[in-house]
């Protein structure tokens, strides 16, 4: 997985699905598409803008819809924070196939760790 791009509010992340994120029927696994609501929604409220610092959250809950399939090749997740507070936020997550289909949707609640409420983060851990 890797971040395209990354901005107050809004991620967008790639991974090359292969053979090996495949499931029985030679499609996405669902765990994959799930993985990627998962991470985008958390990354959509922990951008941190500061060189050298990064801010962190915990899952509450997540949802996760499928409405397609489609087999090896790029797929697409963009995360966008929709609500919150200092600590708590929300974000809406869609993921796409290679030619733009809408592979899975879903929406997190995620939590802050201590020290993230701030834009500036923390240190990052050597």
């Amino acid at each position: 997985m890797r971040v395209h791009s990354w901005e107050e509010g809004r991620v967008e992340l790639h991974i090359d699905a292969g053979t090996e994120h495949l499931n029985l029927a030679g499609v996405i696994h669902g765990g994959v598409c799930a993985t990627l609501v998962d991470v985008a929604g958390a990354m959509a409220g922990t951008h941190c803008a500061y060189p050298g610092r990064v801010r962190k959250a915990v899952t509450l809950s997540i949802t996760t819809t499928y409405t397609g399939q489609a087999g090896e090749g790029l797929l697409r997740a963009v995360g966008v924070r929709k609500a919150g507070g200092r600590k708590i936020y929300n974000s809406v997550v869609e993921v796409f196939s290679a030619d733009g289909r809408l592979l899975a949707f879903g929406e997190g609640t995620f939590r802050l760790r201590s020290g993230s409420e701030d834009p500036q983060g923390l240190p990052l851990e050597s």
